[in-house]
Formats: C-alpha cells, structure tokens, sequence
C-alpha cells in the first residue's frame, strides 16, 4: 500500500496568503483582518490593520476555522445553517464557535486540505473575494 505525502502549509505560504488578501482588499479600499491557519487548526499568519474594527481579528480567525472544520468555503455553507439545511442542529462545543459568513477559505494542495484563510472586516461577499484570490495566487 502506498501513501501519497502532500507538502503542508509553510508560513511562506501563509505570508503570502495574507499579502495577497491584503493586497486585494487595499485596492478596493476595505480595511481587513487576515488568518492563516495550518491543517490542524494552528495559527500560521495573522494581520490586523489598525484602521481595522478590532472584532475583525476574531471574525477573521472564525471564519478560517469554520472553513478548516469543515472543508468547505464559509460562502458555501451560509444556507446549510438555515432552518432544514444540512448543519442547522450542528453542535457548536468545539473549540471555538464556528462563523458562516463569507470570507473563509479552505486552502488544498493536490486535492488535500492543508489549512484555510479567514479574511474579515470588509462585507461578506468582498471578504470573500479577498481569500479567494489570495488561494489563487498560491496555486
């Protein structure tokens, strides 16, 4: 039987994960909170401007969790948490709350998760945008 090893998440990677992201946002004149993390769920990269609402950094941080938990883009996931969606009676003891508002991103090398990003401070649909183009620019 063979294993097929993919390459993690390196903080090189997140750097410019969250350059990227900032980068986008700042050329649409949003002000935003980036997060980076790895496939267990730990902190890589993180930016806060201080222009930013200071709730950003942690919305940021949940959305790259909520992305990271369940594989999937925050933006994806907004009807599933709606009255008959499929995670409406999804336990939330986790670590820390899970976020469904758009901007977190999961982040996949060769098919694999390897971590996510969180982007907030700017409206959903921007915020989303910003993670996106930033895991574009790594692919």
């Amino acid at each position: 039987m063979s294993t097929t090893t993919v390459a993690p998440l390196t903080t090189e990677d997140a750097e410019l994960l969250v350059a990227t992201a900032r980068r986008a946002a700042e050329d649409a004149g949003v002000t935003v909170s980036v997060t980076v993390l790895d496939a267990g769920g730990h902190l890589l990269a993180f930016r806060r401007d201080d222009r930013a609402v200071l709730i950003s950094g942690e919305t940021s941080t949940r959305k790259a969790y909520t992305a990271l938990q369940l594989n999937a883009s925050t933006a994806d996931l907004v009807d599933a948490v709606q009255p008959g969606g499929l995670f409406h009676t999804l336990p939330t003891a986790l670590d820390r709350p899970l976020l469904f508002i758009a901007g977190g991103v999961p982040v996949r090398r060769d098919g694999r998760l390897i971590g996510a990003i969180g982007v907030g401070g700017g409206a959903p649909e921007q915020d989303h945008g910003f993670a996106t183009a930033a895991v574009e620019a790594l692919a």
